[in-house]
């Protein structure tokens, strides 16, 4: 299999353990992109591309980065079991190295599972120092500043590879192209852009308690209902309500869990969210919106908070399109 050559929708075997294995550095990595425990799981089984890593985006900054040979497989989120339980559910990055390229989903026999080799559980966990005794873990996405090169947003190669992995369709890409386009005219006139969002809480902001658990249906609050509830930066006790969230105002979702613990990407902490923070099923970053990650592909799992929610009555209890379906 020749590099950068998979596309959406092409069939692959993740490789066995002992191959893996032998690609990896002493920190466990490759090309400095970590192969972490939770990732032994899918050895010899077959899935299906789900989205060309070739571009992605990392905090704070959320601007594009590239990165190459690297694929999304469908479904395959990180579970956490080897990072302190972490619940964000991040899309786990997948080197082409890792992989064969087959013709069907027709999976051989998945050998037995065996325990993490001491050098990948040894690799999730930074080296601990004098002045800074606290734990800080070690993951994909922790370390993809440094498995990742600086991007341009304004990349037209970058909007090339989208079409040409099949990461995009032609007319989301003229869709929201355009879109991009007008909003950086109305930059350069000082002028609003699209969407726009005007945060009125203040200082202060309110907070709401549901105990919305994990299965319920929820509809989420329309724009200007959360705009009621955010300070000038759009945060409510830390969380921000950002621009890829707002396609899904007014739709209907279950909740997926209660997130009560996050790995930092910025700094490998264990973080324990300021209220309840709730994560909704198939409720994703599609990266339309956003100028400056234009199309990421990483999927980011959004942070809700109950007050920006509402319990659905029982005739809205209808599963409903993900907007960033558009991309699929």
């Amino acid at each position: 299999m020749k590099s950068g050559r998979l596309r959406v929708g092409d069939w692959v075997e993740v490789k066995s353990a002992e191959e893996i294995l032998g690609t990896l550095d002493q920190e466990g990595s490759l090309a400095a992109l970590p192969f972490m425990p939770e990732m032994l799981q899918y050895c010899g089984k077959r899935f299906r591309v789900f989205r060309t890593a070739h571009k992605t985006c990392t905090p704070p900054s959320l601007q594009i980065r590239h990165m190459v040979d690297t694929v999304h497989l469908e479904g395959l989120r990180c579970d956490g079991q080897a990072h302190g339980g972490c619940q964000a559910g991040c899309l786990l990055f997948w080197k082409e190295a890792w992989l064969t390229r087959v013709r069907d989903p027709e999976s051989s026999p998945a050998p037995a599972p065996t325990p993490a080799p001491e050098l990948l559980t040894r690799a999730t966990r930074r080296p601990a120092a004098d002045h800074d005794p606290e734990e800080r873990y070690r993951c994909q996405s922790t370390e993809l500043v440094h498995a990742t090169t600086p991007g341009q947003w304004w990349d037209l190669r970058s909007y090339v590879r989208d079409l040409t992995s099949r990461n995009v369709r032609p007319w989301d890409l003229l869709r929201y192209g355009l879109l991009a386009a007008v909003n950086m005219a109305l930059r350069l006139g000082n002028r609003r852009t699209y969407p726009f969002l005007r945060p009125v809480a203040g200082e202060k902001t309110p907070t709401e308690k549901l105990n919305l658990q994990a299965g319920e249906w929820v509809t989420v609050r329309s724009k200007d209902e959360i705009m009621r509830t955010v300070d000038e930066k759009k945060k409510n006790r830390g969380l921000r309500f950002d621009v890829e969230m707002l396609p899904y105002c007014g739709k209907t979702v279950r909740v997926l869990r209660r997130a009560e613990k996050f790995i930092d990407e910025r700094t490998g902490r264990m973080t324990v969210p300021r209220g309840t923070c709730l994560i909704l099923e198939d409720v994703t970053c599609g990266g339309c919106l956003s100028t400056g990650r234009m199309f990421c592909p990483r999927n980011i799992y959004s942070f809700w908070h109950e007050i920006w929610l509402k319990r659905a009555a029982p005739g809205e209890r209808i599963p409903e399109a993900r907007p960033s379906d558009s991309q699929a």
